[in-house]
């Protein structure tokens, strides 16, 4: 089966240090995972290493050795991340060790679902000692994902064990959900190199979506963009990788130097990393209590960065056992998105100490934090995309809740909430339409009493007065269609209001239009005009502002306005001239008007490409 095809899981080990995981997965596949020469000297895993495995069903598995030695648990954490299923190691002539708890505490706390319990070693030990740590193993793991969980002696030695455990592979794999590639794509990177003839090298487990050959990425945590030049999936080229797969991309843009373990590869300009993560968070109960803004290590993906843990429910303190609602505040910016998991460990001394889920990865200032988690807790997505839209002022735009929640666009689409006509889906609850709708309903009533004369308000000044730090295009979507409201000619106006005129400003207004009629192309000093109008100067300027929207007359410049029937016949007159050159004194000749008038006319004919300037003449065009 071609290997673009072919189903992937990521199986991960878990165990106490020179438990056999590596020697397991070498038995098991054939390959070496330990690729360090101090690995190789020491005989311990000190950091990642990686093999495959193809089953006969077609799925390709690809395992993660991780470190067992305390020293090195923050790689075990890098590699365990993001897997599939665990083998769970224990060796027969050693039991249960200290790693053993850690480890198995760590998947749990991971939410690790599935997994086989496997005992290695058993040709060290007869079958009495092998069945006693069977039972051991079984009790250990009791009430965990792991009860029941097929449990298998083998040995990497002599080959026992082997096929047993290649079959139970298979059928756990075959049982389990193929990881879906549709989703936003992240890689977190777990090593970075150079290698000879193709440069910056870096691998880890995709965890969600695909990519491609060529394709443009972010890297967080270094805030560059770099492309895609080759990937390999297990040590073969490819043309596209898919989340759950192992996998080696050969990047552009960045050197191996610049790169390190944490951080992460996504899509250009979907999402923003953070310091600030809201969580709920379960304390181990062999842990000490939990004290308000204790210095922790934070670990989640391949990332490590120290923190400090602000307790959001009520007390000093945080007892072994318990669950809470927590803030961490991280020491550095990760890449983090609700629903990912992470794990704690002490300060000093270095221990797991408990870990959790991410809930909010940009929370709201709010007077009761912990209860607002709670509702998030609980929440189905469509339930937390309408509590971040019921909490924005304004509404969230499709990309602000793609990169809040890392839900895809489909899924946020589908989701039943409230649209705006906007050019990108801008979302906004309808109780926060109805309110904003009535205030601008109430904002334009005062605004007709107040100024009857006007036919609509200023769409600005409504902006202004409703909506102060909205988006522009906000203003627009809520009249989109609404019929209590029309809008024209940059106002906005309701819609059964109409412009009425008293007696006295009936005859101000046709006072000031015959001032300007009767003028011609000599355009009469306003000022004078407005001041012999017969109303008082605040409302003529209203009536010739009515007087300029309905085009009865024209504004020429700042200063020079005519009435529409001199500028008609200004156009007739240049029409059967069409072609023709002429110069400013041919224009005052054929027009009566002085260099006053002229030189503002001929600019306002320019700007309306009626005529065209070329050097000290102009054409009609």
């Amino acid at each position: 089966m071609n290997v673009e095809t072919m189903r992937r899981l990521v199986a991960g080990t878990a165990g106490h240090v020179d438990h056999g995981k590596t020697a397991l997965l070498r038995a098991l596949t054939g390959i070496d995972t330990d690729r360090l020469e101090e690995e190789k000297r020491r005989g311990i895993t000190i950091d990642l290493g990686f093999a495959h495995l193809d089953l006969d069903s077609g799925i390709r598995v690809g395992f993660v050795d991780v470190p067992g030695h305390e020293r090195f648990v923050k790689n075990m954490l890098a590699g365990v991340a993001g897997i599939d299923l665990v083998l769970f190691v224990i060796a027969a002539d050693e039991s249960i060790k200290p790693q053993t708890r850690e480890h198995f505490d760590i998947c749990r706390l991971l939410n690790v679902r599935h997994g086989i319990i496997v005992i290695t070693k058993c040709d060290l030990v007869d079958a009495e000692i092998l069945e006693l740590v069977k039972l051991e193993a079984e009790e250990f793991v009791r009430g965990s994902f792991l009860e029941g969980a097929p449990v298998i002696p083998v040995s990497a030695v002599t080959g026992e064990g082997l096929a047993k455990l290649r079959e139970e592979i298979g059928k756990l794999a075959e049982r389990l959900p193929a990881r879906q590639t549709t989703g936003h794509f992240r890689l977190p990177i777990d090593r970075a190199f150079v290698m000879k003839g193709f440069g910056t090298v870096v691998t880890g487990t995709l965890i969600s979506g695909a990519v491609r050959l060529e394709e443009e990425l972010e890297v967080h945590g270094l805030g560059r963009r770099v492309r895609v030049r080759g990937i390999q999936v297990h040590g073969a080229p490819v043309a596209e990788a898919f989340a759950g797969q192992r996998t080696a991309l050969n990047l552009t843009g960045v050197e191996a130097k610049e790169l390190r373990r944490g951080m992460v590869l996504t899509a250009p300009g979907l999402f923003r990393t953070t310091a600030v993560v809201d969580a709920h968070f379960t304390l181990l109960p062999e842990a000490k209590p939990l004290k308000q803004r204790a210095p922790v290590h934070f670990h989640a993906g391949t990332a490590e960065v120290t923190a400090e843990a602000r307790l959001l429910d009520a007390g000093a303190a945080m007892e072994p056992g318990s669950e809470a609602f927590v803030r961490f505040k991280l020491a550095e910016p990760l890449l983090l998105l609700p629903g990912d998991r992470f794990i704690v460990r002490m300060f000093s001394p270095v221990v797991t100490i408990g870990g959790g889920v991410a809930l909010d990865i940009d929370p709201p200032r709010v007077k009761h934090p912990a209860e607002r988690l709670a509702k998030l807790f609980r929440a189905t997505p469509a339930e937390a995309l309408a509590l971040l839209v019921h909490e924005s002022p304004w509404g969230c735009s499709l990309s602000e809740l793609v990169r809040r929640t890392g839900y895809s666009e489909s899924q946020i689409l589908e989701a039943g909430l409230t649209r705006l006509p906007a050019a990108e889906p801008w979302f906004i609850e309808p109780a926060r339409v109805a309110a904003l709708r009535e205030r601008i309903l109430e904002t334009l009533r005062r605004f007709h009493a107040e100024q009857p004369l006007q036919t609509g308000m200023p769409k600005e000044d409504l902006r202004a007065a409703v909506l102060p730090g909205a988006p522009e295009f906000l203003l627009d979507g809520l009249v989109a269609g609404w019929e209590a409201v029309g809008a024209e000619g940059g106002r906005i106006r309701l819609a059964d209001h109409r412009v009425t005129f008293g007696g006295d400003e009936q005859e101000a207004l046709a006072r000031i239009e015959r001032a300007f009629q009767s003028a011609g192309l000599a355009a009469p000093e306003l000022t004078g005009v407005l001041n012999g109008s017969g109303v008082e100067a605040g409302r003529a300027r209203q009536l010739l502002q009515i007087l300029l929207r309905n085009r009865r007359l024209i504004r020429i410049s700042e200063d020079l306005v005519i009435h529409a029937t001199a500028l008609e016949q200004l156009k007739t007159l240049l029409s059967a001239r069409r072609g023709e050159r002429f110069t400013v004194p041919a224009f005052k000749e054929w027009t009566g008007v002085s260099r006053k008038f002229a030189i503002p006319l001929l600019e306002f004919l320019d700007r309306e490409k009626i005529t065209r300037r070329e050097g000290d003449e102009r054409v009609v065009l």
